[in-house]
């Protein structure tokens, strides 16, 4: 009996576009939202600028080798790739602290945050354990209780740092991978019951995490404290119009924030670019959140559909929260904007993510051959 063939599939143009734009775009807007607090804080207009712009040249090789690797032969290499993320998780909690958070590891001039790429091993350990067990997903063990557990570890590790942020968003994801691979509703359901409250407690349990929990509720209340950041995020937004101010010319970023080049970008490209350049951004996020739905669909196995779904879910679900957390939406979380916020390691992380897309695309389902 002869296997099915696989016949090779063009590039995705509208996924590889889509991501590149982001990249550029945000790039340039990295320039724009930094320039002046590098000028007062470092005397260099262009030092964000350039370390982007070099990021930005190295993520794009890192997803052109990406796309040429078999995706398939990633499975191999889950259990390194989770003990090494475990280590440099562990490994940051020992650097020193950066804003009262212990998320980089320094190597010499270049930083590095593991929790960007653990979002991703925690998405290729799923595909490749729920693609295994695939017929036992009805179990409660092997259907929640193992792969839950799993992840947990990452989460754990990230929330130590600390981090509510991103573990939250990890383990939407990991839901949204169990329900596409068939496990039980009623298992689902169990485990965000059981997962509630442990977010309501970490919530309340740092005083910080209160303050921007009542400033989420009340954001003008207190305009000078707790709610300061979100009140002139929001505020930008609105300033922006249809059309924007133009590019440089936000007030946003004259030092009213502390780092609008990083979780707070998108308000400055509201103000920048309006109602206008704000939903183009948005419509290249929904293009990868299409693409990559397609992709998911067409993969030729299990394995490839999990992977795919769980990049796309992972990259538009970060992307949203970013967005919803700049307008007032959900609680101020640090989150980056995908291709776009300052930073290597999410940068680099997204595009080797946007990689595998491609690869899965390029291996579509054909007849069988005998």
């Amino acid at each position: 009996m002869t296997r099915p063939a696989r016949r090779r599939a063009p590039i995705d143009y509208a996924l590889f576009g889509a991501a590149v734009a982001l990249l550029v775009i945000g790039v340039v807007m990295v320039y724009s939202a930094s320039a002046i607090y590098a000028e007062k804080n470092l005397g260099r207009p262009l030092h964000f600028f350039q370390r982007q712009f070099i990021w930005a040249v190295v993520s794009i090789l890192a997803m052109g080798a990406m796309s040429r690797l078999d995706y398939n032969r990633l499975r191999e290499y889950v259990a390194p790739l989770f003990a090494v993320t475990c280590l440099t998780l562990v490994a940051a909690l020992f650097y020193p602290s950066v804003a009262g958070a212990r998320r980089w590891i320094r190597l010499g001039p270049i930083g590095l945050q593991p929790a960007e790429f653990a979002k991703f091993t925690g998405v290729l350990f799923l595909a490749a354990y729920l693609d295994k067990k695939h017929s036992k997903l009805g179990s409660f063990l092997h259907g929640i209780a193992v792969p839950l557990a799993v992840v947990g570890v990452l989460l754990l590790l990230i929330g130590l740092e600390p981090d509510l942020g991103t573990p939250a968003q990890m383990f939407c994801v990991a839901v949204l991978l169990l329900f596409v691979a068939g496990t039980r509703w009623r298992s689902i359901a169990g485990a965000l019951a059981l997962a509630a409250p442990i977010v309501a407690v970490e919530l309340w349990r740092k005083p910080y995490r209160r303050a921007r929990l009542l400033s989420f509720l009340h954001p003008f209340e207190n305009i000078k404290g707790a709610g300061y950041q979100l009140s002139q995020s929001i505020l930008a937004v609105g300033s922006g119009g249809w059309t924007g101010k133009g590019v440089g010319a936000s007030k946003l970023k004259l030092l009213y924030l502390p780092t609008p080049h990083t979780d707070f970008i998108f308000p400055v490209i509201c103000e920048e670019l309006g109602l206008v350049g704000a939903a183009a951004i948005l419509a290249l996020f929904a293009t990868i959140l299409v693409r990559g739905v397609r992709i998911a669909r067409a993969a030729p196995n299990l394995f490839g559909t999990l992977l795919a779904a769980g990049i796309s879910f992972t990259i538009v679900l970060q992307a949203f929260f970013n967005v919803a957390m700049s307008i007032g939406l959900v609680p101020t979380k640090g989150i980056p904007l995908p291709f776009i916020s300052y930073g290597g390691s999410s940068l680099l992380a997204t595009m080797l993510g946007v990689g595998v897309l491609l690869n899965i695309s390029r291996q579509t389902r054909a007849e069988a051959v005998k």
